[in-house]
């Protein structure tokens, strides 16, 4: 391979690298906007902790998890190759991965989404989880959980080898990222509870409004903008067309959920709700993620579609059922991640009915392995050292009890 292209492969990986590590402000902005004042510190604290833990962690073993280089006649259910990253020999050469990077960019990018699981449960749980024990389900959600089921796929795993060649496909994640987070999500909202006045006493939900929708606003758009870091860096090349066609894909997916989302809450509600249509793009873009190299833009706005839907409809079923997930995580993260793994066997170049069967049973394998560790790690936390704020620190806030401090002191005192 040349080494100008070599180079240049490397380069847009590395940008793909510092989007997805943006990405982090996105959820961090969204997250804010949508909960309550008094609890900013808290979601800030937790966001933090998830990038520099997650990062450390990956980098300790995760990474020798996630790629053990499985055995020829392994189960490939589980493996390791050893603490530490030390690079192979031909780590830093066209010989490895293709041309398409180096290892030390392999390891930084990789380890950018690794993090992302646990940042979505965390707008799941917010506004009534104690921190500690949340920094504790972090750090074996990270560090064990994420890697073992991305060993399944991207590792070389059991899911990879399903029928010969063919196998699961997740091509950037919707499974394998976002449905992690969203099986964790779902089982830690359980555990926990709602959060005091979220439903009347014969389940009815009461909105409680976030306090800045503008920053959440942003943080959907930085989001947006992350998402060509993290749809187009797993073509793991700067190669023109698949790179382009991928970008092409994820925006008119983000696009067609979002209007789909406001469309539907419009019909639905007879208001022009900006939370779902904002839910809506991320909507589409989890949709998108599992199949956004094998898809026409026209497949893309039809997914995205379906997904802005789902969000809708989602959203209100998880109130129906005295769930309280205050950003959406689990509907956006687990509910169309799910959509866009199986739309990989309705559409584009691998649709057919055996590839359905791949995808569900990819969905029903990452399914079952997360929801029985998420619920042993978060059970056994509840019952140990407990998970959820008392009644006095949930209704003053979580910033200055559990941080000692207060987002906005200055606005606090000119209240006064």
């Amino acid at each position: 391979m040349d080494a100008g292209l070599f180079t240049a492969n490397n380069v847009w990986m590395m940008v793909c690298t510092a989007l997805v590590f943006f990405m982090h402000t996105g959820f961090a902005f969204l997250e804010i906007g949508l909960t309550r004042q008094k609890n900013t510190i808290n979601i800030l604290f937790k966001n933090i902790f998830i990038i520099t833990v997650g990062l450390l962690l990956y980098y300790i073993g995760g990474f020798n998890l996630m790629y053990p280089g499985f055995a020829e006649g392994s189960s490939g259910i589980i493996d390791f190759a050893g603490f530490g990253i030390a690079a192979p020999e031909n780590g830093m050469t066209p010989e490895y991965a293709d041309g398409g990077y180096t290892w030390w960019t392999d390891f930084l990018f990789q380890g950018m989404f690794a993090a992302t699981a646990a940042t979505i449960v965390s707008g799941a749980v917010a506004e009534r989880i104690k921190i500690a024990p949340f920094m504790i389900f972090t750090i074996l959600y990270v560090g064990l959980i994420y890697p073992i089921v991305g060993s399944w796929q991207w590792g070389g795993g059991f899911l990879s080898s399903l029928g010969g060649d063919e196998g699961f496909y997740d091509f950037a994640g919707s499974t394998l990222v976002h449905s992690v987070g969203g099986w964790g999500a779902l089982i830690a909202i359980y555990l926990l509870g709602a959060r005091i006045g979220k439903f009347d006493s014969d389940g009815k939900p009461n909105a409680i409004p976030g306090h800045n929708i503008p920053m959440a606003t942003a943080g959907v758009l930085i989001l947006w903008l992350g998402w060509f870091g993290f749809n187009g860096g797993s073509v793991l090349s700067a190669d023109p067309e698949a790179t382009s066609l991928v970008l092409v894909t994820t925006c008119l997916a983000a696009a067609a959920g979002g209007v789909a989302a406001m469309l539907t809450s419009t019909f639905m509600y007879k208001n022009m709700d900006l939370t779902m249509f904002l839910n809506g793009i991320l909507g589409g873009l989890v949709g998108i993620t599992a199949g956004a190299d094998l898809m026409s833009p026209t497949e893309a706005v039809i997914i995205g579609l379906i997904a802005g839907v789902i969000i809708v409809l989602g959203v209100a079923f998880i109130d129906k059922i005295r769930l309280d997930d205050p950003v959406g995580a689990v509907t956006v993260h687990l509910i169309c991640g799910i959509w866009g793994t199986l739309a990989v066997g309705l559409f584009g170049a691998k649709a057919g009915a055996q590839q359905l069967i791949y995808q569900l049973t990819g969905v029903a394998a990452v399914g079952v392995f997360c929801c029985v560790t998420a619920f042993i790690i978060i059970f056994a936390l509840k019952k140990t050292m407990g998970i959820r704020v008392d009644k006095e620190e949930e209704i003053n806030g979580l910033d200055l009890i559990e941080h000692g401090m207060d987002a906005y002191s200055d606005f606090r005192m000119n209240q006064h």
